[in-house]
């Protein structure tokens, strides 16, 4: 059994959603749920727990890591800590800095929001080789043109999905994620 990384969104689980859906594929799931003790521990600490769950267990070609949103990002400054992951990266609608909607007033400013930005300009993020990141047309949470941009600096492939925003459905990510697995 293949065993995936998998780190949801904020305040999401192993067990539901995407995870649900991985687990369907018969894929055994390990990672960090985005609640409980581990949502309390300050950011960087966050970072320092996934960083160390990769190089630990997950230090390998044949790895394989999913992250949704908030866990994109979380996934995104643990690399920023280490040499390019080795294996196979899927992020989802990931979190890569500041956002805010002025339709509706709801905005969050991550801690270290333009750390990721910095980095990928200065062109010394760590990137992974293999690695992809899907983004709706429509997403004020995961803004398409932040991502787009860190894709450019960084190499990464970014695909942006018409008409979706932060949620990019089922009908959207399963195909997605049985071909990249």
């Amino acid at each position: 059994m293949r065993t995936i990384y998998y780190l949801p969104g904020r305040g999401g689980r192993l067990s539901n959603g995407l995870g649900a859906g991985l687990a369907e594929r018969g894929l055994h799931i390990v990672g960090r749920e985005t609640l409980g003790d581990f949502r309390q521990l300050p950011f960087s600490q966050q970072v320092a727990v996934v960083a160390a769950d990769l190089r630990d267990h997950f230090w390998h070609e044949d790895a394989r890591v999913v992250a949704v949103s908030y866990g994109g990002y979380l996934f995104l400054h643990a690399q920023a800590e280490l040499p390019p992951f080795p294996g196979k990266v899927l992020l989802l609608s990931p979190i890569v800095g500041e956002f805010n909607n002025g339709a509706n007033g709801l905005g969050f400013i991550p801690p270290y929001a333009e750390k990721l930005r910095d980095l990928a300009a200065a062109g010394v993020f760590p990137a992974p080789q293999r690695c992809q990141i899907h983004v709706g047309s429509e997403d004020w949470q995961s803004h398409p043109d932040g991502v787009t941009a860190l894709g450019k600096a960084t190499g990464i492939e970014v695909t942006v999905v018409p008409g979706a925003g932060h949620n990019l459905g089922k009908e959207y990510v399963g195909p997605v994620l049985d071909s990249w697995l």
